[in-house]
């Protein structure tokens, strides 16, 4: 490689693997997505951090889970220092919004290491990651959402500090804050990291939401490819589901319509690249932070689209596609099991970076498939996830998920029922692989967790995060460092006992 490549971070929000025209789904539209897979490679077996927003996102730039960065639910507050707004109080939009917490103030983020290396970095749109009034972790440019998440139209912004509210389409305003970074990026010749964080394709879907020209798109269409199941017993209250044939039509209408909006915008990012003679030398990347079941299982939502909270693939798996014409190989996929927390070691390994971050990472690189190449025997083909108390654990062959400290536990045959349907944790004839996979759980967990923040130890609803975990709202400490430590070790120990395979 004669240069490090720009960088352009495309991040859509709540958007399932099965979304993509080129991954297989006939009846979506999306043209400069399935363009980026042409021009380069797609991944079909990815695989988020934690399956909602805001621990995601934090896991990708971090690269590291929840129970290290602290961020373990979507952010229901912790955006905005209300102080610094007296125009905003009182408003019920901003009811859980007090003091702005900057949870990933103490850890690396690769957007550090990228500016500390003479990259120039831009955030055009969401940042949930709390206090979004004030740039940070390397990024010089800053335009994003005030609260995290907001409606696509009349969204609230912060635009230089200040909180504003605009009239226009959510997806066009960060589209367009994308492409006068990139002119800006062509004029000045300036390496950069481009970070396009957009909040589609998550709800709300009712037709008000959403430009006709896309909705009519799919005023016709059957939704076939999409399961139509009865809903699931553990369906969160919170969940966006309708009940019948009009509810369910408007919830998927909604999602493809501004998923292919979202995917309009990113032509237009791919056409500048190409017109400013940027895209010679920029990596392009695509991802969501989390999947979304939209149907699948009978759950509408994520993880926290059931109680307690859900691992099936649709909620865990994500897209990803890579692009740089002439560097990475084209039209190829790669079958290989990988995760958000490898995207970090990924990127200082292909810019030939090397770093020290305050935080370990866990994951490992893929540069290698970047490249051309083949990923190395011995690295490891397991997938972690987590959600407050629920873990999971994922091979090629078999999932198992873990509700600490009592269950219900699930164990999945993913050659013989890749669709999740039959769970055999209280099989006996599974009893030796729902051992093994459980110890290899704990012993992953107790490696890579802080003590101090361990998810598993907290009320974790699924309903947002309010405060850093392991405090109360007044600041005071739930148990001491050295209490916190202590319990870690006892659970992990009682973990690591034989499973008898009895039903709790």
């Amino acid at each position: 490689m004669k240069s490090r490549p720009n960088i352009v971070f495309i991040l859509s929000d709540d958007q399932g693997a099965w979304t993509l025209g080129c991954g297989g789904n006939r009846e979506i539209h999306t043209p400069a997505l399935d363009s980026i897979a042409e021009n380069g490679i797609r991944f079909e077996n990815f695989f988020c951090a934690s399956p909602v927003c805001s621990p995601a996102r934090a896991s990708i730039l971090s690269g590291t889970i929840p129970s290290v960065h602290g961020v373990q639910d979507w952010l229901r507050g912790g955006n905005l220092n209300m102080a610094d707004f007296p125009e905003l109080q009182g408003k019920p939009l901003y009811a859980a919004e007090h003091t702005a917490i900057p949870y990933l103030e103490n850890l690396t983020c690769f957007t550090d290491v990228l500016a500390d290396n003479g990259y120039t970095c831009a955030l055009s749109g969401k940042w949930h990651m709390g206090d979004s009034v004030h740039p940070q972790h390397g990024f010089s440019r800053w335009f994003t959402i005030a609260r995290g998440g907001c409606p696509y139209y009349h969204p609230d912004l912060v635009v230089d500090g200040k909180v504003v509210e605009d009239d226009r389409y959510i997806t066009d305003l960060i589209t367009e804050d994308a492409l006068r970074n990139l002119t800006d990026f062509a004029e000045s010749g300036e390496p950069f990291c481009l970070c396009v964080h957009y909040t589609a394709p998550h709800s709300p879907w009712t037709p008000a939401n959403h430009p006709d020209e896309f909705l009519d798109l799919y005023k016709d269409c059957p939704f076939e490819g999409v399961p139509n199941e009865p809903p699931h017993p553990w369906l969160s209250p919170a969940a966006p589901y309708k009940p019948g044939e009009a509810g369910r039509r408007e919830n998927l209408t909604g999602y493809y319509s501004a998923i292919t909006a979202m995917d309009a915008g990113i032509g237009r990012l791919m056409q500048k690249l190409e017109s400013t003679g940027l895209g010679e030398n920029t990596l392009v990347i695509f991802t969501s932070d989390n999947g979304m079941s939209m149907g699948h299982h009978g759950v509408w939502g994520k993880g926290n689209g059931t109680y307690p909270q859900n691992m099936y693939d649709s909620s865990v798996k994500v897209p990803f596609l890579a692009a740089w014409p002439g560097h990475l190989p084209a039209g190829t996929v790669s079958e290989d099991l990988l995760s958000h927390y490898d995207i970090f070691p990924t990127l200082l390994d292909y810019l030939g970076i090397t770093a020290e971050t305050k935080q370990p990472l866990p994951g490992s690189s893929f540069a290698p498939l970047f490249r051309g190449e083949s990923l190395s025997g011995d690295r490891p083909v397991v997938i972690y996830d987590e959600y407050g108390p629920v873990r999971m654990i994922r091979t090629r062959e078999w999932k198992y998920v873990a509700r600490i400290p009592c269950g219900p536990d699930e164990l999945y045959d993913l050659v013989n029922d890749p669709e999740e349907k039959q769970n055999l944790i209280y099989d006996p004839a599974a009893a030796q692989i729902r051992q093994k996979l459980r110890g290899e759980l704990t012993e992953w967990f107790v490696r890579w967790v802080d003590p101090s923040i361990d998810g598993a130890r907290e009320l974790n609803t699924g309903y947002g995060q309010l405060r850093r975990p392991g405090i109360y709202s007044e600041g005071k400490a739930v148990f001491s460092e050295e209490e916190r430590f202590r319990r870690a070790i006892d659970r992990s120990a009682a973990a690591l006992e034989l499973d008898t395979g009895k039903q709790p």
